[in-house]
């Protein structure tokens, strides 16, 4: 397993972090256990987490995943071995996160409950990176979209929202802090308050990157490689539809599209040509198309760590192995040849 320094901190992470959002919903206690126990074997060291999971989010369950690992941690020991990341749920409309019942946003009060909140759930003392999961303002799907429509309305002031972070870093309850899901602007904008205030800084940016959503290229590339704010690449299997398996509105038993009708970011049209394109592109070279998929984002110098997630132990092992695999120049090339044709359907 490779490992590269996560932003300007001391920590070196696993290229490969384990994503545990299924854990609660489609995934048992006893089997995001087994999930873990396999990863760390491989040499990852690197776990990804919310207080917004299980995905698809719910009332009844928010804070299973964090639960279970969690009850990992008290089972097995080895706190300083992992590297945990979470993440604090952005401006939105639901209401049983807070005590109150209070919407969410990215406040003093809020952030002080949510952290204290998930460090209960992971029975841990510290969170090393704490992400914001979504921004504060007003932003439009998918953060990095093809296509722009500006809304505005009054949001948590960034500088707040650090000083907070701040105050969490010093009370040792967190060790490093992060983004999620957010734009060039927001990125700098952050980098640039906490240069001036002396408040913390932004370290890593999680965001969806894969063959079919490639738009963080276009901006956030170069700010990753230059202010040292690396990428988490989520969703880098499309949810699953870069498998294949959702081709020609097939629906398997037990996959998640079919479970909860949530993959509508990869339904667009133009996706399956791209996804059909990329299949083919992957047998030439007899390579498992999920393993090439993964491998091409792990490889890329804007990326310190690719999250995967698997609901199979199967899965797991095929996603994990995906280090292994080379993404030769040939095969970048003609990757290349087919988003140049057609580019960023699902952004």
């Amino acid at each position: 397993m490779q490992y590269r320094r996560l932003g300007r901190t001391d920590l070196d992470v696993s290229a490969i972090c384990l994503g545990t959002m299924t854990w609660g919903q489609q995934n048992t206690e006893a089997e995001g256990h087994a999930q873990l126990d396999y990863a760390i074997a491989q040499g990852i060291n690197f776990i990804d987490t919310a207080e917004l999971y299980s995905i698809p989010p719910r009332a009844e369950t928010q804070g299973s995943t964090e639960r279970i690992i969690g009850s990992w941690l008290k089972a097995r020991g080895g706190r300083d071995k992992v590297i945990i990341a979470s993440k604090v749920t952005g401006r939105g409309d639901f209401t049983w996160f807070r005590e109150d019942g209070s919407p969410t946003a990215l406040t003093r009060v809020q952030i002080e409950e949510a952290v204290d909140k998930s460090l209960k759930r992971l029975q841990t003392d510290y969170i090393d990176l704490y992400q914001l999961h979504w921004a504060d303002r007003p932003m439009p799907w998918g953060a990095n979209p093809t296509v722009f429509h500006f809304k505005d309305a009054p949001f948590t002031p960034i500088e707040e929202t650090l000083g907070v972070l701040n105050d969490l870093i010093k009370a040792g309850k967190i060790r490093h802090v992060g983004l999620s899901n957010e734009s060039a602007w927001g990125t700098m904008t952050y980098l640039h308050q906490a240069a001036v205030r002396n408040l913390p800084r932004m370290q890593s940016i999680q965001n969806a990157y894969n063959l079919l959503t490639r738009t963080y290229e276009v901006a956030l590339a170069e700010i990753a490689m230059r202010e040292q704010v690396g990428l988490l690449a989520y969703s880098p299997l499309a949810q699953g539809y870069l498998t294949g398996k959702y081709l020609n509105g097939a629906r398997p038993a037990g996959a998640r599209s079919t479970l909860f009708d949530r993959g509508q970011r990869y339904q667009r049209p133009g996706a399956d040509t791209a996804i059909e394109k990329y299949i083919a592109l992957a047998r030439k070279h007899d390579l498992d198309p999920a393993q090439m998929a993964l491998a091409f984002v792990t490889s890329r110098p804007f990326v310190t760590s690719n999250i995967i997630g698997a609901t199979s132990m199967t899965q797991l092992e095929a996603d994990i192995g995906s280090a292994k695999i080379v993404i030769t120049p040939e095969i970048e090339g003609e990757i290349n040849d087919i988003h140049q044709l057609h580019c960023n359907p699902c952004p």
